[in-house]
């Protein structure tokens, strides 16, 4: 766990808008949200995140929100809430700068260990509940998209006791042998 100080948020909408000048400096050099009009805005799973490590004093109005109540008002907004908080957690406490997917079908874009800021991200992550059903032209659609961009397509499972597997996927054709199929047919 990074040595991120105590903040305090407010909640508007979705985002946690942060207002104090040192802790905006602090949690953008550690990849945190995105600057807005001189205010730091965290995503939802940003702020799960701080919440949960005990990092983030979050308020509405002048009521204190806690990490259940929020993953509540999360999951109404996002049924996908509690898959994507529990990737970004795996991948912050690995050490990984981590900020929103930009389409495609990607729920994150991934820095390599110490290239946030320096170069983009390297890998595009996507979720999925172990179960869940994906359909296979969905899936390469997916690939082709993320590997054209020159990113490394992932798909992050998570098991049902929460942990999440993570699969580094390859675009892969299949050719037809057509001559050995003309072989078998003929007697």
């Amino acid at each position: 766990m990074d040595e991120t100080p105590l903040v305090e948020g407010e909640l508007i909408s979705d985002q946690t808008k942060i207002s104090n000048k040192d802790m905006i400096h602090e949690l953008e050099l550690k990849g945190y949200g995105e600057t807005e009009d001189g205010k730091l805005f965290l995503k939802f799973f940003e702020s799960l995140y701080l919440l949960y490590s005990d990092k983030l004093i979050l308020k509405k109005g002048k009521k204190a929100i806690d990490f259940d109540s929020f993953m509540a008002i999360c999951q109404k907004q996002d049924s996908e809430a509690l898959t994507k908080f529990l990737i970004y957690r795996d991948l912050r406490n690995r050490g990984y700068v981590v900020k929103d997917g930009f389409g495609f079908g990607s729920d994150f874009r991934v820095y390599e260990r110490g290239h946030f800021g320096e170069k983009g991200a390297k890998f595009l992550v996507f979720g999925l509940n172990e179960g869940q059903q994906e359909k296979m032209g969905n899936l390469q659609k997916k690939i082709e998209e993320i590997t054209q961009m020159g990113k490394e397509p992932i798909i992050a499972v998570i098991e049902r006791r929460g942990e999440v597997i993570y699969y580094k996927i390859n675009r892969m054709n299949f050719y037809q042998n057509k001559s050995r199929l003309e072989e078998s047919f003929q007697i």
